[in-house]
């Protein structure tokens, strides 16, 4: 595998040109995905009450697509954003 640069880069600027891109190309799937796997980056990342809350509250959600890109929630959504990025051709 070539160099990409994505590795180097924090879960927030992970966070960041996935979700650029996402929107650049109205990639309704990404943002479906991501709000799937954000309740479980949350409470793995030891934000149960978050993720408790999302689970009843969809338009929870909407924040959360900008949450999704702080801390260690961002940190467990890393291999989501690479794999995103990577799949595109995005790189660093």
């Amino acid at each position: 595998m070539t160099d990409d640069g994505l590795e180097q880069l924090s879960s927030k600027e992970l966070h960041d040109r996935a979700l650029k891109r996402a929107k650049h190309h109205v990639d309704v799937k990404f943002f479906w995905e991501l709000m799937k796997l954000v309740p479980a980056a949350e409470a793995a990342a030891g934000r149960v009450d978050e993720a408790e809350n999302d689970v009843f509250h969809l338009s929870a959600h909407v924040d959360d697509l900008t949450d999704a890109g702080e801390g260690e929630t961002a940190d467990m959504l890393r291999p989501f954003y690479l794999e995103y990025l990577r799949k595109h051709g995005v790189t660093a």
